[in-house]
């Protein structure tokens, strides 16, 4: 009897070394933000309450990605469970809210200007992204285009 294909991933199988890069950068970029010299603003702290709510949902929905995510746009499989049940791009999204929150807690201002680039950057790229799996997975992905936002 040949082999069944699993249809869950491991847990071994969602740890790639692009993750582990991707998470330990976000780990060292809180710790700067948290162990950086000087005063404790209002601004950091919420900065801080913006970047690390972000950065657990941004690494909860790279997981529930697993080895479908890809840095160029790739329709491998249709993740449409956890948070990609409400936001089609959680990760552009989380990334977004936690850069954000990240520039607010270390109040560099011109700083800000990475938004004007990030923000229309990940919006071309759901899009593209959007055009591949609708041509890959057709009625079944703008159903799931139709429930969910961004």
């Amino acid at each position: 009897m040949p082999n069944a294909e699993p249809t869950i991933e491991s847990a071994a199988s969602k740890i790639t070394p692009l993750f582990i890069l991707q998470f330990c950068v976000v780990i060292i970029v809180i710790l700067i933000v948290v162990f950086r010299p000087g005063e404790w603003t209002s601004a950091r702290w919420v900065g801080l309450c913006i970047a690390i709510p972000s950065a657990v949902l941004l690494f909860t929905a790279r997981w529930q990605l697993g080895r479908s995510f890809s840095v160029t746009p790739q329709a491998r499989k249709l993740v449409t469970h956890g948070v990609y049940s409400k936001i089609r791009n959680p990760i552009y999204v989380f990334s977004g809210l936690l850069v954000t929150g990240v520039l607010i807690a270390l109040q560099y201002r011109y700083a800000f200007l990475l938004l004007l680039v990030l923000i229309p950057a990940q919006i071309v790229r759901a899009r593209q992204e959007g055009k591949v799996l609708e041509a890959k997975f057709g009625d079944e992905y703008r159903k799931y285009r139709e429930g969910t936002w961004f």
